[in-house]
């Protein structure tokens, strides 16, 4: 936070709101850029999923794009997300997936699996 406030950037990997250990979830990074954001006043650059320049830049140069598929246990950052830039995204039902978590994300999201 000091840094920060000295002017220091914020730089995220990605703001992923939990994350699944072997004891069960935990919480991401996203909790802890968001409270840095709150107390510095600053806006975090976040250069991993689910921003879409990384999906822009995964795909920059491939022949794939714009049929690529992001196949993900993240209903949200990584489905959603990738289909935010136009590509096609699987949810699998591994790592932190679960039925209950999916229904909520995809009720905040009226153009999910369109």
């Amino acid at each position: 936070m000091k840094l920060i406030l000295d002017g220091a950037p914020l730089i995220a990997i990605h703001k992923a709101r939990y994350l699944k250990k072997k004891d069960g979830l935990a919480l991401g990074p996203g909790p802890f850029v968001v409270g840095l954001e709150y107390v510095t006043n600053a806006k975090a650059t976040v250069v991993g999923k689910p921003e879409k320049s990384f999906f822009i830049e995964a795909l920059q140069g491939t022949e794939c794009a714009p049929e690529a598929i992001m196949i993900g246990d993240d209903c949200r950052n990584d489905v959603g997300d990738a289909q935010n830039v136009g590509m096609h995204g699987i949810l699998v039902r591994t790592g932190k997936y679960s039925v209950e978590q999916s229904f909520r994300e995809m009720a905040d999201n009226v153009n999910f699996f369109l």
